[in-house]
Protein backbone atom coordinates (compact mmCIF):
# COMPACT_ATOMS: atom_id res chain seq x y z
CA UNK A 1 0.00 0.00 0.00
CA UNK A 2 1.45 3.36 -1.04
CA UNK A 3 1.81 6.28 1.33
CA UNK A 4 -0.04 9.29 -0.12
CA UNK A 5 0.81 12.96 0.07
CA UNK A 6 -0.01 16.21 -1.75
CA UNK A 7 1.92 19.39 -2.56
CA UNK A 8 0.86 22.31 -4.70
CA UNK A 9 4.17 22.24 -6.60
CA UNK A 10 6.44 19.22 -6.80
CA UNK A 11 9.99 19.64 -8.10
CA UNK A 12 11.77 16.47 -9.20
CA UNK A 13 15.51 16.89 -8.75
CA UNK A 14 17.81 18.82 -6.42
CA UNK A 15 20.36 19.92 -8.99
CA UNK A 16 20.93 23.45 -10.20
CA UNK A 17 17.62 23.52 -12.10
CA UNK A 18 15.42 22.11 -9.36
CA UNK A 19 16.90 24.16 -6.53
CA UNK A 20 16.91 27.44 -8.43
CA UNK A 21 13.32 27.06 -9.61
CA UNK A 22 12.07 26.03 -6.17
CA UNK A 23 13.80 29.01 -4.56
CA UNK A 24 12.39 31.44 -7.13
CA UNK A 25 8.87 30.06 -6.73
CA UNK A 26 9.08 30.62 -2.99
CA UNK A 27 10.81 34.02 -3.06
CA UNK A 28 9.27 35.62 -6.12
CA UNK A 29 6.02 33.72 -6.48
CA UNK A 30 5.24 33.52 -2.77
CA UNK A 31 4.36 29.86 -3.25
CA UNK A 32 3.68 28.29 0.14
CA UNK A 33 3.72 24.56 -0.67
CA UNK A 34 6.77 23.47 -2.67
CA UNK A 35 8.33 20.02 -2.30
CA UNK A 36 11.65 18.88 -3.76
CA UNK A 37 12.11 15.17 -4.35
CA UNK A 38 15.84 14.36 -4.34
CA UNK A 39 17.54 11.20 -3.02
CA UNK A 40 21.14 12.48 -2.78
CA UNK A 41 22.50 14.07 0.38
CA UNK A 42 25.20 15.91 -1.60
CA UNK A 43 25.18 18.55 -4.34
CA UNK A 44 28.10 18.97 -6.73
CA UNK A 45 29.43 21.98 -8.61
CA UNK A 46 30.33 19.90 -11.63
CA UNK A 47 31.79 22.70 -13.84
CA UNK A 48 34.82 22.74 -11.52
CA UNK A 49 35.71 19.10 -12.22
CA UNK A 50 37.77 20.21 -15.23
CA UNK A 51 40.08 22.05 -12.85
CA UNK A 52 40.08 19.14 -10.40
CA UNK A 53 41.17 16.83 -13.20
CA UNK A 54 43.88 19.32 -14.15
CA UNK A 55 45.31 19.37 -10.63
CA UNK A 56 44.28 22.97 -9.94
CA UNK A 57 41.65 22.57 -7.21
CA UNK A 58 40.72 19.86 -4.72
CA UNK A 59 37.71 17.68 -5.39
CA UNK A 60 36.25 18.41 -1.95
CA UNK A 61 35.70 22.07 -2.85
CA UNK A 62 33.05 21.03 -5.40
CA UNK A 63 30.55 19.46 -3.00
CA UNK A 64 28.15 20.77 -0.37
CA UNK A 65 25.52 19.02 1.78
CA UNK A 66 22.12 19.07 0.11
CA UNK A 67 20.45 20.13 3.36
CA UNK A 68 22.33 23.46 3.23
CA UNK A 69 20.94 24.25 -0.23
CA UNK A 70 17.27 23.34 0.09
CA UNK A 71 15.50 26.73 0.03
CA UNK A 72 13.81 27.82 3.22
CA UNK A 73 10.11 27.14 2.89
CA UNK A 74 10.49 24.05 0.69
CA UNK A 75 9.99 20.52 1.93
CA UNK A 76 12.79 18.10 1.04
CA UNK A 77 11.54 14.60 0.33
CA UNK A 78 14.62 12.36 0.43
CA UNK A 79 13.38 9.83 -2.07
CA UNK A 80 13.61 9.09 -5.78
CA UNK A 81 10.81 9.28 -8.32
CA UNK A 82 10.33 6.04 -10.25
CA UNK A 83 7.05 6.62 -12.11
CA UNK A 84 5.00 9.50 -13.48
CA UNK A 85 1.20 9.53 -13.83
CA UNK A 86 0.56 12.95 -15.38
CA UNK A 87 -3.07 12.17 -16.19
CA UNK A 88 -3.62 11.76 -12.45
CA UNK A 89 -1.21 14.56 -11.39
CA UNK A 90 0.80 11.98 -9.46
CA UNK A 91 4.35 10.69 -9.06
CA UNK A 92 5.37 7.44 -7.40
CA UNK A 93 8.65 7.04 -5.54
CA UNK A 94 11.16 4.33 -4.77
CA UNK A 95 9.89 4.20 -1.18
CA UNK A 96 6.31 3.49 -2.30
CA UNK A 97 4.97 7.00 -1.85
CA UNK A 98 2.31 8.46 -4.12
CA UNK A 99 2.69 12.23 -4.22
CA UNK A 100 0.07 14.31 -6.00
CA UNK A 101 0.48 17.88 -7.21
CA UNK A 102 -1.13 20.77 -9.01
CA UNK A 103 2.07 21.63 -10.88
CA UNK A 104 5.16 19.58 -11.61
CA UNK A 105 8.71 20.71 -12.44
CA UNK A 106 10.97 17.96 -13.79
CA UNK A 107 14.73 18.53 -13.44
CA UNK A 108 16.49 15.26 -12.54
CA UNK A 109 19.61 15.85 -14.63
CA UNK A 110 21.26 13.45 -17.05
CA UNK A 111 22.25 9.79 -16.81
CA UNK A 112 25.82 8.57 -17.33
CA UNK A 113 25.79 5.33 -19.34
CA UNK A 114 29.27 3.97 -18.56
CA UNK A 115 28.14 0.43 -19.33
CA UNK A 116 27.45 1.25 -22.97
CA UNK A 117 31.20 1.17 -23.63
CA UNK A 118 32.31 -2.44 -23.37
CA UNK A 119 35.06 -2.91 -20.80
CA UNK A 120 34.89 0.66 -19.47
CA UNK A 121 33.33 0.09 -16.03
CA UNK A 122 35.99 -2.48 -15.14
CA UNK A 123 38.86 -0.36 -16.49
CA UNK A 124 37.89 3.01 -15.05
CA UNK A 125 40.32 4.59 -12.63
CA UNK A 126 43.44 2.56 -13.30
CA UNK A 127 45.97 1.61 -15.98
CA UNK A 128 45.61 4.93 -17.77
CA UNK A 129 41.79 5.05 -17.98
CA UNK A 130 40.22 8.12 -16.38
CA UNK A 131 37.28 10.52 -16.55
CA UNK A 132 36.28 13.90 -15.14
CA UNK A 133 32.60 13.04 -15.45
CA UNK A 134 31.87 11.90 -11.90
CA UNK A 135 32.92 12.81 -8.39
CA UNK A 136 34.15 9.26 -7.88
CA UNK A 137 36.40 9.21 -10.95
CA UNK A 138 37.64 12.79 -11.28
CA UNK A 139 40.73 12.37 -9.10
CA UNK A 140 41.89 9.53 -11.36
CA UNK A 141 42.32 12.08 -14.15
CA UNK A 142 44.96 14.14 -12.35
CA UNK A 143 46.74 10.99 -11.17
CA UNK A 144 46.85 9.74 -14.75
CA UNK A 145 48.03 13.04 -16.22
CA UNK A 146 50.81 13.66 -13.74
CA UNK A 147 52.10 10.09 -14.00
CA UNK A 148 52.06 10.07 -17.81
CA UNK A 149 55.52 9.30 -19.18
CA UNK A 150 54.81 9.63 -22.88
CA UNK A 151 53.01 7.75 -25.63
CA UNK A 152 49.49 8.25 -26.94
CA UNK A 153 46.93 10.20 -24.89
CA UNK A 154 43.35 9.92 -26.14
CA UNK A 155 40.43 12.18 -25.23
CA UNK A 156 36.96 11.05 -26.32
CA UNK A 157 33.56 12.59 -27.06
CA UNK A 158 30.57 10.22 -27.52
CA UNK A 159 27.78 10.19 -30.11
CA UNK A 160 25.13 11.29 -27.59
CA UNK A 161 24.14 14.61 -26.04
CA UNK A 162 26.29 15.25 -22.96
CA UNK A 163 26.45 17.76 -20.16
CA UNK A 164 29.03 20.48 -20.73
CA UNK A 165 30.00 19.58 -24.27
CA UNK A 166 33.24 21.54 -24.01
CA UNK A 167 34.58 19.56 -21.07
CA UNK A 168 36.05 16.64 -23.10
CA UNK A 169 38.46 19.01 -24.82
CA UNK A 170 39.10 21.29 -21.85
CA UNK A 171 40.91 18.54 -19.97
CA UNK A 172 42.84 17.69 -23.14
CA UNK A 173 44.29 21.20 -23.33
CA UNK A 174 45.27 21.13 -19.66
CA UNK A 175 46.87 17.70 -20.07
CA UNK A 176 48.78 18.75 -23.17
CA UNK A 177 50.19 21.79 -21.40
CA UNK A 178 51.15 19.70 -18.38
CA UNK A 179 52.95 17.23 -20.65
CA UNK A 180 55.02 20.13 -21.99
CA UNK A 181 55.80 21.36 -18.49
CA UNK A 182 56.83 17.88 -17.34
CA UNK A 183 59.06 17.28 -20.36
CA UNK A 184 57.16 14.40 -22.00
CA UNK A 185 55.32 16.23 -24.78
CA UNK A 186 58.04 15.60 -27.38
CA UNK A 187 57.50 11.85 -27.01
CA UNK A 188 53.72 12.00 -26.91
CA UNK A 189 50.73 12.13 -29.22
CA UNK A 190 47.58 13.93 -28.06
CA UNK A 191 44.51 12.88 -30.04
CA UNK A 192 40.93 14.13 -29.77
CA UNK A 193 38.62 11.29 -30.82
CA UNK A 194 35.26 12.97 -31.30
CA UNK A 195 31.97 11.54 -32.57
CA UNK A 196 30.86 14.98 -33.74
CA UNK A 197 31.79 16.33 -37.18
CA UNK A 198 33.65 19.36 -35.78
CA UNK A 199 35.38 20.57 -32.63
CA UNK A 200 32.59 22.99 -31.65
CA UNK A 201 29.15 23.78 -33.00
CA UNK A 202 29.59 27.57 -33.20
CA UNK A 203 31.94 28.46 -36.06
CA UNK A 204 33.44 31.51 -34.37
CA UNK A 205 34.62 29.46 -31.40
CA UNK A 206 35.50 26.40 -33.48
CA UNK A 207 37.85 28.50 -35.58
CA UNK A 208 39.36 30.03 -32.46
CA UNK A 209 39.99 26.64 -30.87
CA UNK A 210 41.64 25.27 -33.98
CA UNK A 211 43.82 28.33 -34.55
CA UNK A 212 44.77 29.06 -30.93
CA UNK A 213 44.85 25.65 -29.24
CA UNK A 214 44.79 22.71 -31.65
CA UNK A 215 47.10 23.48 -34.57
CA UNK A 216 49.80 25.46 -32.72
CA UNK A 217 50.13 22.69 -30.13
CA UNK A 218 50.20 19.74 -32.51
CA UNK A 219 46.98 18.17 -31.23
CA UNK A 220 45.52 15.61 -33.62
CA UNK A 221 41.77 15.45 -34.27
CA UNK A 222 39.70 12.58 -35.58
CA UNK A 223 36.04 13.40 -36.00
CA UNK A 224 33.09 11.04 -36.45
CA UNK A 225 34.81 8.39 -34.32
CA UNK A 226 32.76 6.95 -31.46
CA UNK A 227 34.31 4.90 -28.64
CA UNK A 228 32.56 1.54 -28.25
CA UNK A 229 35.03 -0.65 -26.34
CA UNK A 230 38.14 -0.59 -24.18
CA UNK A 231 40.49 -3.55 -24.03
CA UNK A 232 42.38 -2.55 -20.90
CA UNK A 233 44.77 -5.51 -20.91
CA UNK A 234 46.07 -4.57 -24.36
CA UNK A 235 45.55 -0.82 -23.86
CA UNK A 236 43.39 -0.70 -26.97
CA UNK A 237 40.46 1.65 -27.59
CA UNK A 238 37.99 0.52 -30.26
CA UNK A 239 36.08 3.21 -32.11
CA UNK A 240 33.38 3.05 -34.76
CA UNK A 241 34.03 5.26 -37.76
CA UNK A 242 30.58 6.81 -38.13
CA UNK A 243 31.03 7.35 -41.87
CA UNK A 244 32.11 3.81 -42.78
CA UNK A 245 30.82 1.91 -39.70
CA UNK A 246 34.19 0.17 -39.57
CA UNK A 247 36.03 -0.49 -36.31
CA UNK A 248 39.19 1.52 -35.69
CA UNK A 249 41.64 0.31 -33.04
CA UNK A 250 43.91 2.87 -31.36
CA UNK A 251 46.52 1.95 -28.77
CA UNK A 252 46.95 4.31 -25.85
CA UNK A 253 49.00 4.95 -22.75
CA UNK A 254 46.20 7.06 -21.27
CA UNK A 255 42.59 7.69 -22.27
CA UNK A 256 40.18 10.24 -20.82
CA UNK A 257 36.68 8.93 -21.48
CA UNK A 258 33.53 10.98 -21.73
CA UNK A 259 30.77 8.39 -21.27
CA UNK A 260 27.61 8.24 -23.37
CA UNK A 261 24.70 9.97 -21.66
CA UNK A 262 20.93 9.93 -21.89
CA UNK A 263 17.77 10.94 -20.09
CA UNK A 264 17.34 9.00 -16.84
CA UNK A 265 15.59 5.67 -17.39
CA UNK A 266 12.58 6.69 -15.29
CA UNK A 267 12.10 9.64 -17.66
CA UNK A 268 12.58 7.59 -20.83
CA UNK A 269 9.95 5.10 -19.71
CA UNK A 270 7.40 7.72 -18.70
CA UNK A 271 4.52 9.45 -20.52
CA UNK A 272 6.53 12.69 -20.23
CA UNK A 273 9.16 11.51 -22.68
CA UNK A 274 9.36 12.60 -26.29
CA UNK A 275 11.95 11.97 -28.99
CA UNK A 276 15.17 10.60 -27.56
CA UNK A 277 13.59 10.02 -24.15
CA UNK A 278 13.88 13.64 -22.96
CA UNK A 279 11.05 15.50 -21.17
CA UNK A 280 9.04 16.82 -24.10
CA UNK A 281 8.71 20.57 -23.60
CA UNK A 282 8.11 23.57 -25.83
CA UNK A 283 11.55 25.08 -26.52
CA UNK A 284 10.32 28.65 -25.98
CA UNK A 285 8.11 28.32 -22.90
CA UNK A 286 9.55 25.18 -21.18
CA UNK A 287 5.98 23.92 -20.74
CA UNK A 288 5.22 20.29 -21.57
CA UNK A 289 3.69 19.88 -24.99
CA UNK A 290 0.95 17.50 -23.75
CA UNK A 291 0.54 18.23 -20.03
CA UNK A 292 0.02 21.97 -19.38
CA UNK A 293 0.76 21.74 -15.65
CA UNK A 294 4.17 20.13 -16.22
CA UNK A 295 7.38 22.10 -16.87
CA UNK A 296 11.00 21.06 -17.30
CA UNK A 297 14.46 22.58 -17.58
CA UNK A 298 18.06 21.49 -17.53
CA UNK A 299 19.78 18.38 -18.77
CA UNK A 300 16.74 16.06 -18.81
CA UNK A 301 14.64 18.41 -20.92
CA UNK A 302 14.25 18.29 -24.69
CA UNK A 303 15.47 21.89 -25.07
CA UNK A 304 17.78 21.91 -28.11
CA UNK A 305 20.66 23.75 -26.47
CA UNK A 306 23.85 22.79 -24.67
CA UNK A 307 23.33 21.17 -21.28
CA UNK A 308 25.12 23.58 -18.95
CA UNK A 309 24.56 25.43 -15.69
CA UNK A 310 24.58 28.65 -17.71
CA UNK A 311 21.64 27.36 -19.72
CA UNK A 312 19.81 26.55 -16.48
CA UNK A 313 20.51 30.10 -15.30
CA UNK A 314 18.70 31.44 -18.38
CA UNK A 315 15.94 28.82 -18.41
CA UNK A 316 14.90 29.16 -14.77
CA UNK A 317 13.36 32.66 -14.85
CA UNK A 318 11.39 31.77 -18.00
CA UNK A 319 10.01 28.59 -16.44
CA UNK A 320 9.07 30.34 -13.20
CA UNK A 321 7.35 33.22 -15.00
CA UNK A 322 5.33 30.83 -17.15
CA UNK A 323 4.43 28.52 -14.28
CA UNK A 324 3.23 31.45 -12.17
CA UNK A 325 1.20 32.70 -15.14
CA UNK A 326 -0.39 29.27 -15.48
CA UNK A 327 -1.27 29.26 -11.78
CA UNK A 328 -3.18 32.50 -12.34
CA UNK A 329 -5.00 31.12 -15.36
CA UNK A 330 -2.89 33.00 -17.90
CA UNK A 331 -0.86 31.92 -20.90
CA UNK A 332 2.94 31.59 -20.91
CA UNK A 333 4.42 34.86 -22.15
CA UNK A 334 8.11 34.51 -21.23
CA UNK A 335 10.41 33.13 -23.92
CA UNK A 336 13.76 31.33 -23.74
CA UNK A 337 16.07 31.95 -26.70
CA UNK A 338 18.41 29.01 -26.09
CA UNK A 339 21.15 31.04 -24.39
CA UNK A 340 23.94 28.86 -23.06
CA UNK A 341 27.61 29.22 -22.37
CA UNK A 342 30.83 27.25 -22.12
CA UNK A 343 34.04 28.65 -20.61
CA UNK A 344 36.50 26.73 -22.79
CA UNK A 345 39.61 26.21 -20.70
CA UNK A 346 42.46 26.04 -23.22
CA UNK A 347 45.31 25.81 -20.74
CA UNK A 348 46.50 26.85 -17.30
CA UNK A 349 45.32 30.45 -17.03
CA UNK A 350 43.54 30.62 -20.40
CA UNK A 351 39.83 30.55 -21.30
CA UNK A 352 37.76 31.25 -24.41
CA UNK A 353 34.30 32.22 -23.15
CA UNK A 354 31.73 30.89 -25.62
CA UNK A 355 28.17 32.22 -25.30
CA UNK A 356 25.47 31.55 -27.89
CA UNK A 357 21.78 30.89 -28.54
CA UNK A 358 19.53 28.33 -30.26
CA UNK A 359 20.68 29.54 -33.68
CA UNK A 360 24.36 29.16 -32.71
CA UNK A 361 24.80 32.92 -32.87
CA UNK A 362 27.31 34.35 -30.37
CA UNK A 363 25.62 36.16 -27.44
CA UNK A 364 28.63 37.63 -25.71
CA UNK A 365 28.49 39.45 -22.39
CA UNK A 366 31.70 41.47 -22.46
CA UNK A 367 32.72 44.35 -24.78
CA UNK A 368 35.63 42.45 -26.30
CA UNK A 369 36.15 39.43 -28.54
CA UNK A 370 35.49 36.43 -26.30
CA UNK A 371 36.91 34.05 -28.92
CA UNK A 372 40.42 35.02 -27.80
CA UNK A 373 42.17 33.15 -25.01
CA UNK A 374 42.21 35.40 -21.95
CA UNK A 375 43.57 35.21 -18.43
CA UNK A 376 40.71 37.41 -17.24
CA UNK A 377 38.20 34.82 -18.39
CA UNK A 378 40.19 32.13 -16.60
CA UNK A 379 39.90 34.14 -13.39
CA UNK A 380 36.16 34.37 -14.03
CA UNK A 381 35.95 30.59 -14.43
CA UNK A 382 38.20 29.81 -11.48
CA UNK A 383 37.01 32.30 -8.87
CA UNK A 384 33.87 34.22 -9.83
CA UNK A 385 31.56 31.61 -11.33
CA UNK A 386 31.69 29.27 -8.30
CA UNK A 387 30.49 32.14 -6.10
CA UNK A 388 27.71 32.98 -8.56
CA UNK A 389 26.69 29.33 -8.57
CA UNK A 390 26.65 28.71 -4.81
CA UNK A 391 25.44 32.15 -3.69
CA UNK A 392 23.26 33.04 -6.66
CA UNK A 393 22.03 30.31 -9.00
CA UNK A 394 21.07 27.53 -6.59
CA UNK A 395 19.66 30.11 -4.18
CA UNK A 396 17.33 31.49 -6.85
CA UNK A 397 18.81 35.00 -6.83
CA UNK A 398 19.00 37.21 -9.91
CA UNK A 399 22.51 37.32 -11.32
CA UNK A 400 23.91 38.39 -14.69
CA UNK A 401 24.13 35.71 -17.35
CA UNK A 402 27.65 34.31 -17.56
CA UNK A 403 29.29 31.04 -18.49
CA UNK A 404 28.72 28.90 -15.43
Amino acid sequence: MSEKAYHQIVVVGGGAGGLSVAARLIHEGKCKDVAIIEPSDSHYYQPMWTLVGGGIVDRETTVKPMKELIPEGAQWIRDAVTEFYPEENLVRTRDARDISYDYLVVAPGIQLDWQKIKGLPEAMGHDGVCSNYSYETVTSTWETIRNFKGGTALFTFPNTPIKCAGAPQKIMYLAEEYFRRSGVRNKSRVIYMCANPSIFAVKKYADALVNQAVKPRGIETRFKHNLVEINAAAKEAIFTNLDTQEDVVVNYEMIHVTPPMSAPDFIKQSPLAGAGGWVDVDKDTLRHVRYPNVFSLGDASSLPTSKTAAAVRAEGPVLVANLLAAMKGGKPAARYDGYTSCPLVTGYGKVILAEFDYNLNPRETFPFDQAKERYSMYLLKRYVLPVIYWKGLVKGHKWPRLGL
